[in-house]
């Protein structure tokens, strides 16, 4: 079952388990959060994505007119989306921006940074700020200004630090779910226009727990 933080008739906030993808097909998110509110042909809709593999606050319309609304916030970038990750190592600099070309290749379903602009190659950035470092680990915030797919994994495991359990951008035998956590929300409601936020922490496990204290 999916939690649902918070609902009214034109959009669902809820966090959204790992292992399931964020599109309207049998098994996805918009189908679990109809379940959740108990109305399995009601209109739910994505507005933005995770990754299958991770977890953490998602916002999904209930109209399409809350959807139009939601997505021009996210096109126009004032739409905040803040990510939580531990990644192995340290970066050079404790808070920056990353700033990278990315391709993606279909066939092997990963996307890579690239040095030059070219078809298919989309302009990448984000910042981040590191809050603790233990054990080899850091524990990381990060704002995306743009949103590629996987692009917090290519940009951090581009730079020789990859993220703790992500089994398709690190070699590392991390034995842990992928350490990457939708942790914060920010938008304006689509119809009165009050800001709302939405904040959650990660759960309390392995590697998150390194930074518990």
């Amino acid at each position: 079952m999916v939690e649902i933080l918070y609902r009214d008739e034109t959009l669902a906030v809820c966090l959204k388990p790992a292992g399931v993808v964020s599109t309207d097909v049998p098994g996805g998110l918009p189908e679990l959060v109809r379940q959740a509110l108990g109305d399995p042909s009601c209109d739910v809709r994505t507005v933005h994505r995770l990754d299958q593999v991770v977890s953490g606050l998602m916002v999904l319309a209930r109209t399409p007119e809350s959807a139009s609304a939601l997505c021009a916030q996210i096109s126009g970038r004032t739409f905040g989306k803040e990510y939580l990750a531990v990644i192995h190592w340290r970066p050079h600099q404790i808070a920056g921006t990353f700033s990278d070309l990315l391709a993606r290749d279909p066939a092997e379903r990963k996307t890579y940074a690239v040095k030059k602009m070219a078809r298919g190659v989309q302009r990448a950035e984000l910042e981040y700020e590191t809050l603790d470092s233990r054990q080899g680990l850091s524990l990381m915030k990060i704002r995306l200004i743009t949103g590629r797919t996987h692009q917090i994994r290519a940009q951090f495991a581009s730079r020789g630090l990859p993220l703790v359990g992500d089994r398709k951008y690190s070699l590392l035998p991390d034995d842990c779910p992928i350490a990457l956590w939708s942790h914060r929300l920010s938008f304006r409601h689509p119809v009165t226009g009050a800001a709302m936020e939405f904040v959650r922490e990660p759960p309390a496990i392995y590697p998150w727990t390194v930074f518990a204290e």
